[in-house]
């Protein structure tokens, strides 16, 4: 098996599908955003609001890069801005990388990242009112580098075990 990179914007299920699919298959689970908390000992929030989102974006491409170098299959799920940022988009087409977009519309992200405001730095200090419109627009600026992806999955209404089954058959 090879490197399967799950994709998408923050809130789609990269990594809740991400898990499945290691259970699922018998292969190693990597969140990338787990993996930088875990180097700097301190949550991704913590980090952008102390070190800023440009410290934390070169960090994140540093760490891609040695994953994407290792020799290891596993699944990984990027960060929602991962691909967006120091050309981290090249890293989809690399040899022996499958990349997988999972799309969900404005209204599923919504829903979705409504209660999140903690956890989610960008969206953070966003009332509900401006979040809806900041969603739109950031993944709209996000477009060109998510569908960079070797295959897109629609995620709208569909459950977790669904969309696994649909990476599966892709994979199959």
């Amino acid at each position: 098996m090879k490197k399967i990179i799950l994709l998408g914007y923050m809130g789609c299920g990269k990594s809740t599908i991400a898990k499945l699919f290691a259970i699922s298959n018998s292969i190693s689970y990597l969140d990338l955003d787990e993996i930088i908390e875990k180097h700097e000992n301190s949550s991704v929030k913590k980090l952008f609001s102390e070190k800023g989102e440009i410290y934390f974006r070169k960090l994140e491409h540093q760490i891609l890069a040695k994953l994407i170098q290792n020799p290891d299959s596993f699944i990984l799920s990027l960060g929602g801005g991962t691909p967006c940022y120091s050309n981290n988009h090249e890293f989809l087409k690399s040899e022996g990388v499958i990349s997988i977009y999972l799309n969900a519309s404005v209204a599923t992200l919504y829903e979705r990242l409504l209660n999140s405001n903690d956890e989610r730095p960008l969206i953070a200090n966003k009332n509900p009112e401006d979040r809806k419109e900041f969603i739109a627009k950031n993944l709209f600026d996000r477009s060109f580098y998510f569908n960079q992806a070797h295959y897109k999955i629609n995620v709208d209404g569909k459950s977790p075990e669904e969309i696994l089954s649909e990476i599966e058959t892709i994979l199959a």
